[in-house]
């Protein structure tokens, strides 16, 4: 993939996460149990608000957000890279739901961080840089809910 500019790549990721919302919201209406529903509900209005946030940052000028973020590093707990691939179904168990989640997480941050490392501008790798942390620290939120789970569960 190849972006002229930073709004591009902001482009590019609004898209992605309006995908994802739609997913989980897509499976929030497929699943049977409130409980599985409502933790859907919440993962779409997680990227939703990931959306806002991107669409904020276009609107008020990529350049000087940039500028002002609150860069952190994120840990990778790496949970989610010792889990298969699964495809949501209706009837789930949580831990499955959490596990596709988390995968989803960890695809977009392998992406984001694959086109940071070809990123050829200061300014497109501080927007990269910016999607990864974001992605991280999602993929660590949802990591650390299903390592509680799995406590709470005896495993």
């Amino acid at each position: 993939m190849e972006f002229q500019n930073p709004e591009e790549i902001v482009d590019f990721a609004i898209a992605k996460e309006k995908e994802a919302a739609e997913f989980y919201e897509t499976a929030a209406r497929e699943a049977s149990m409130s409980g599985v529903k409502d933790m859907l509900l919440e993962f779409a209005e997680q990227e939703r608000n990931h959306q806002k946030m991107l669409e904020n940052i276009e609107d008020e000028g990529i350049r000087k957000n940039l500028e002002n973020y609150n860069w952190k590093w994120i840990k990778d707990i790496k949970r989610s890279d010792y889990m298969v691939d699964m495809t949501f179904q209706p009837g789930m168990a949580y831990n499955e739901i959490l596990a596709i989640a988390m995968k989803r997480e960890e695809k977009a941050l392998k992406l984001y961080n694959q086109l940071l490392d070809q990123a050829e501008t200061d300014a497109q790798k501080k927007v990269f840089k910016l999607l990864c942390q974001e992605e991280a620290k999602h993929k660590q939120f949802l990591e650390t809910r299903y390592d509680d789970y799995m406590a709470k569960m005896g495993d």
